[in-house]
């Protein structure tokens, strides 16, 4: 071997040891830092997903810092109009959001929409359970959706805010057995703590929540679960479906992360995988199960696929619950 090639051999594996270091001295870290908006006060699902994660991507050694900061309001759109305005082209920039954000888009004529940030996965779903008080002459979904019928003003549904998850599963049980969606009686609250004490007190004839929030009332015998509205019986959790007692309705109050207007494919990708490695990891999956939230994780194309059906069928049944402002 001549010198020139001795000297070019020893040059090139000087520089394959360099990068063969480099890499294996680079930070495991998908990213140094995240900025995460919730567009909801402290406390609520929202807020509790969000925090959730921020923990396990810390605790996962996925990211380095998540800083929370949350803006209530309007269903989310306060906050959504916010991350649009400040966050476009922020690599960096996450939003928390879901099924309600989608209803208060609708409701309110929002003058942003999800169709302004960029999706990047479904994190959750948390189902619905109808319920009513032990005391009820309604035993069953079958004596409700009969007095219902008969009588669809004289049923008062309790739930969430209007236009919300909750307000969207009994226009959807209407529509299923043939009652007028505009007879609806829907009285809204602002969580599901005041929904639950309406059941309790007998000022509404049904309560719609998400399970966990009437697991207690379940559990002591105050409250009479009718049916949830999963497609299949939810695990542990001995009631039956909407689906499996006639009415062919299925849906959860899905929550999920978005990225800033505007980034590049590239930097959409680096935040998938954070998110792809954060779900996977010990500290998400116990608060899944600590709260009774559904693994609803969808990435990617897929979620933003699911999200244009969504906006679709849910700006339908606002319109027809006759609910958005002229």
């Amino acid at each position: 071997m001549t010198i020139g090639k001795r000297n070019s051999l020893s040059r090139w594996l000087l520089s394959s040891i360099t990068a063969i270091g480099l890499v294996a001295s680079a930070p495991a870290l998908a990213l140094d830092s995240i900025k995460m908006l919730v567009p909801a006060n402290p406390g609520g699902g929202w807020d509790q997903t969000g925090r959730g994660l921020a923990q396990a991507m810390q605790q996962g050694e996925i990211v380095k810092k998540v800083q929370v900061d949350n803006k209530g309001g309007a269903a989310g759109t306060i906050g959504l109009a916010q991350f649009v305005n400040s966050a476009k082209g922020d690599p960096s920039a996450v939003l928390i959001g879901g099924s309600v954000m989608v209803g208060g888009i609708a409701l309110n004529k929002s003058p942003v929409n999800l169709s302004q940030v960029t999706p990047i996965a479904r994190l959750t779903g948390e189902y619905d359970v109808l319920v009513v008080p032990s005391s009820s002459p309604i035993k069953s979904l079958k004596d409700l959706i009969a007095q219902f019928k008969s009588n669809p003003g004289g049923v008062s549904w309790g739930g969430g805010s209007a236009g919300g998850t909750d307000h969207i599963i009994v226009a959807m049980i209407a529509q299923a057995t043939g009652v007028d969606v505009s007879k609806i009686n829907y009285i809204p609250f602002a969580g599901g703590g005041e929904a639950q004490a309406a059941v309790l007190g007998g000022h509404v004839t049904v309560g719609l929540s998400g399970y966990n929030e009437f697991a207690g009332q379940i559990q002591s015998g105050k409250f009479r679960p009718l049916a949830v509205t999963s497609g299949k019986r939810l695990p542990g959790i001995d009631v039956p479906t909407l689906k499996e007692q006639g009415v062919d309705v299925e849906l959860s109050n899905w929550r999920a992360i978005f990225a800033a207007p505007g980034i590049n494919d590239a930097q959409k990708r680096e935040l998938m995988t954070t998110i792809d490695k954060a779900v996977k990891t010990k500290q998400w999956q116990d608060l899944l199960a600590k709260n009774g939230w559904a693994d609803a994780y969808l990435p990617g194309d897929a979620f933003a696929q699911y999200l244009d059906n969504e906006v679709k069928q849910t700006e339908k049944i606002i319109n027809s619950l006759g609910l958005v402002k002229k």
